[in-house]
């Protein structure tokens, strides 16, 4: 079946303006495809276009592009294009209506999508992750290659970098008076610890947000350490090497890893994605084992790493997603917290490494949070139970759709520039991509 709708408005002259964005979505299956369009952007045409099979996926996206036009608060003006067949992607190609092209969701063809419009000479934001496979390397190292030679911008949407815990502890930890240098830890005593753990199924406004069926075949959506534990192993290189090139073969060693399912029943598979039949439920089955547990330890110049993500079904009332990141160093230890005690949301903690240091870290600290109050205006600490608490405003402290903004921000600044995207941007993302995918060979090899 094939549907083609044409906006009210087309203005041939916005297509022959070539320093104007023209937004091309390709078969969004992650609400992240929409939120670049919850604001209307300078320099970036009200026309946009859309290709898709025709299915639940895309009325969703249309759906939130439509709501965010009809809003009463700074209501958007988008006029959408689409197109919904079975060709779409290769119709896409032969038309080429934009100039930037827009992926999130269905991650086992992502690199395809990604090379084939770099190939045909088009911009990417393409939503993690890339890769889900160890064996894709050597294609995402010629389709980052090809980008840069010919002056295309291939972005990686990593937005934990725009969250303020994070960009904190990054600039708490790269304080030498503060942290000291870093530990290397061991094995069993990794200098450097992440984990989160996420929950399936939530209640968002009171309405159940429902999944698709695809999101729980992990050769679609990959296992947790390929997919949401991408953020997780940027921000470990992003924090404790900032601006530095990484070489995956000679800066990483990936020592052990494991992987556990979280059993769903055929209940609860139907809760989550609203279908009486779920077809990810293997047959005679009455439940599903969903690998989306990952544990991986590792190696970064020395640097041992644990990285530990686990997703459930649901949380226990009054419960939300839980994150902690410890970074050791010599003198204190860097942590963002989200626990209980936090009540769920992220704060930052300085912890001297001995009691003797305690007045030294605290007067480092000072003179930081000085420093940084240009750039946070009114941050300040407080002291608790033996550690330092950042006091982070409430109008420092913005959502996810907030980042998302701010990264599609920046990926706006490279396409006015493409040699001004940095270069330490292309390996460090091999380096990522190198330690969940051979994070999660490694697992499955573990497990069996």
């Amino acid at each position: 079946m094939t549907v083609k709708c044409v906006g009210l408005m087309f203005c041939a002259a916005w297509l022959a303006r070539a320093e104007e964005i023209r937004i091309v979505t390709v078969d969004p299956g992650h609400f992240h495809a929409a939120l670049l369009q919850k604001e209307m952007l300078p320099g970036v045409s009200p026309l946009a276009f859309v290709y898709a099979p025709l299915g639940p996926d895309l009325l969703a996206h249309l759906d939130r592009v439509s709501r965010f036009n009809r809003r009463a608060d700074r209501p958007t003006a988008w006029k959408l294009e689409i197109y919904a067949g079975g060709d779409f992607f290769e119709r896409m190609l032969a038309e080429r209506p934009g100039n930037v092209v827009v992926l999130s969701g269905r991650n086992a063809l992502k690199i395809d999508r990604i090379e084939a419009a770099v190939n045909a000479g088009l911009h990417v934001l393409a939503d993690k992750p890339w890769i889900l496979d160890a064996a894709q390397l050597p294609r995402l190292r010629s389709v980052l290659e090809k980008a840069r030679r010919n002056n295309l911008v291939a972005y990686d949407a990593m937005t934990q970098r725009f969250e303020v815990t994070c960009q904190l502890q990054r600039e708490l930890v790269n304080d030498r008076e503060l942290f000291g240098e870093p530990e290397k830890g061991s094995l069993e005593d990794p200098a450097v610890r992440m984990a989160s753990v996420h929950y399936l199924y939530k209640l968002v406004a009171g309405v159940p947000n429902l999944r698709p069926v695809w999101f729980f075949d992990t050769r679609e959506q990959g296992e947790g350490l390929t997919d949401v534990g991408t953020h997780l192993v940027d921000l470990v290189q992003w924090i404790l090497f900032p601006d530095k090139a990484l070489d995956f073969a000679r800066d990483i060693r990936i020592l052990d890893a494991a992987r556990e399912p979280t059993t769903l029943t055929r209940e609860q598979l139907q809760r989550v994605t609203g279908d009486p039949n779920p077809s990810v439920l293997p047959a005679q089955s009455a439940a599903l084992d969903y690998f989306c547990n990952n544990t991986v330890r590792y190696a970064l110049r020395g640097v041992h790493v644990e990285l530990d993500i686990r997703w459930d079904f649901e949380p226990p009332p009054g419960t939300s997603d839980t994150e902690l990141a410890i970074f050791r160093g010599s003198r204190s230890r860097v942590e963002v917290r989200q626990g209980k005690e936090e009540n769920y949301r992220p704060e930052v903690y300085v912890v001297p490494e001995a009691a003797s240091d305690a007045a030294a870290v605290r007067r480092a600290l000072e003179r930081k949070v000085a420093d940084l109050q240009r750039t946070y205006p009114a941050l300040g600490f407080r002291e608790t139970d033996g550690a330092f608490l950042l006091t982070i405003p409430d109008r420092l402290r913005v959502g996810h759709e907030a980042h998302f903004a701010l990264l599609t921000e920046r990926f706006f600044s490279y396409l006015a520039n493409p040699a001004s995207q940095p270069a330490w941007e292309d390996p460090n993302m091999l380096a990522k991509y190198y330690v969940t995918t051979k994070g999660v060979e490694l697992g499955r090899k573990s497990s069996k």
